[in-house]
């Protein structure tokens, strides 16, 4: 899984960096289906819950199952924020804030390389070959 990243990804994916705004992959994405974990293949988000945050980085108002979503406190950068990570892997995805739309208010502010995205009908990725993949749902 590590080996095949790029020198970017590895940066954003396991030392926590971030992406530059309007730039990534997934900014304009606009096609129904699920994102995903990068590295493990865990379901993230629902397309359905992605919105246009103007900040530059994908962005959506609430998690696939808030299980698979790890928050840690981040007071990096002079600021307090809170980092969210993937639950089953532990790979940087973003930050998440409170001006978010409802439902949830909150704003999930998505790094696209730490995203793989699954067209809805497909199967869900099985990076880690554990077999029993079900199609996604939007």
């Amino acid at each position: 899984m590590v080996a095949g990243l790029s020198q970017d990804e590895r940066r954003v994916l396991l030392q926590h960096g971030t992406e530059a705004p309007f730039c990534g992959v997934f900014l304009d994405n606009k096609t129904e289906g699920i994102y995903c974990c990068r590295l493990c293949g865990l379901p993230l988000f629902r397309s359905s819950t992605k919105f246009d945050s103007g900040t530059g980085w994908p962005s959506f108002f609430a998690p696939y199952d808030e299980a698979h979503i790890g928050r840690i406190r981040d007071s990096s950068h002079g600021m307090v924020r809170v980092e969210i990570v993937c639950a089953r892997c532990g790979s940087h995805l973003g930050h998440v804030f409170p001006d978010g739309p409802p439902p949830t208010g909150e704003r999930h502010c998505l790094n696209s390389v730490s995203l793989a995205f699954v067209e809805s009908g497909q199967p869900l990725p099985d990076p880690l070959h554990r077999g029993g993949a079900e199609a996604t749902t939007a």
